[in-house]
């Protein structure tokens, strides 16, 4: 099949259990199942237009959009919500500007433009309690921890100062009132990366020069290890930790996706030098315990599937169910 037949993939996004991902593209969108891999629905371009964002709220009817790209139907300020049962929209969400990023809980929804966060209730009574201001965001960067269990639902943007991280605990925050943000000096640049586990305890981030992967605690917002990617720059696509929270995986535009443990450091590769102190913190850096190499010219995503337990030494003996998604490859 060819390239204008069978579309090209604007954006990916996994769902918040990894178990599925969804495909905004020029032809409209597709969901995946990831353990088989198999096509669970999809809707075409005559429904939807082209689009640029889509965001699942796990394996539910709801499913989060937002036009872009060559052929648009929606305008790109604005989010519609597609209840897959009824096979139609049922709410839509228009803003002053382009909307960045989505992300869902089961009780809530968060859109990210490029100076605010907007925090909604969701799905029942669809009102705005929350607005935050945020530091120039092109990215949209925003994540929010998805258990509706968690005793806290941290919701995590770039702060108003360079390289660092605000945290908002949205079920303790009260709307209209003015209290001094919680923030991470995370580094020295720009945040470019952010990553939140399930349980909303743990926060990884990167700045544009991607080599370094810091992972901080939420609660007493101290940095519990740095993870070395590489030395040369590199810009990050993603970073996913697994659902236990004991390792972290991340992919580049240098075309490899790394895999680090969290709970059993140890596992994680150090230089030969690393004991001698006086040659400085690089030698002291933890690298990945395992990578592996995909096609470098198109950007991907990396996720770590149900299954994450260690079975043996080198990659092929882990088994963690790497996914690895490429933005343009045709499906």
């Amino acid at each position: 099949m060819n390239y204008q037949k069978r579309g090209e993939i604007i954006s990916l996004r996994f769902n918040q259990d990894h178990g599925c991902f969804s495909c905004a593209m020029e032809t409209g969108l597709r969901i995946y199942n990831v353990e088989p891999l198999a096509e669970k629905a999809h809707l075409d371009q005559e429904t939807v237009g082209s689009l640029s964002l889509c965001e699942m709220l796990y394996r539910t009817n709801f499913v989060a959009v937002v036009g872009g790209g060559a052929m648009p139907k929606f305008a790109d300020n604005t989010v519609l919500i597609w209840d897959d049962v009824g096979q139609k929209f049922v709410l839509e969400f228009t803003f002053s500007s382009q909307v960045l990023a989505v992300r869902l809980r089961r009780d809530k929804l968060i859109v990210a433009m490029r100076n605010q966060i907007y925090v909604f209730n969701f799905p029942h009574n669809p009102t705005k309690i929350y607005t935050f201001d945020t530091r120039t965001n092109p990215k949209g960067l925003c994540e929010v921890s998805p258990l509706i269990t968690s005793e806290r639902q941290l919701l995590v943007f770039p702060g108003h100062k360079c390289g660092s991280v605000q945290l908002v605990d949205l079920s303790t925050t009260v709307p209209d009132m003015s209290t001094a943000p919680i923030t991470i000096g995370a580094h020295q640049s720009e945040v470019a990366c952010i990553a939140l586990n399930q349980q909303g305890t743990l926060i990884a981030t990167a700045s544009g020069k991607g080599t370094l992967i810091r992972v901080f605690d939420t609660v007493k917002r101290n940095l519990l290890v740095e993870l070395r990617r590489g030395t040369d720059p590199a810009t990050l696509y993603c970073i996913n930790f697994s659902a236990d929270s004991e390792f972290l995986c991340c992919s580049s535009d240098k075309g490899t996706i790394h895999i680090f443990a969290l709970k059993d450091t140890h596992l994680n590769k150090r230089s030969t030098f690393s004991k001698m102190g006086f040659l400085g913190t690089y030698v002291d850096s933890q690298w990945a315990l395992a990578n592996f190499t995909v096609a470098a010219e198109c950007a991907c995503i990396c996720a770590f599937g149900s299954r994450s337990s260690v079975i043996g030494h080198r990659l092929r003996r882990w088994n963690v169910s790497q996914i690895c998604l490429q933005l343009g490859r045709q499906l």
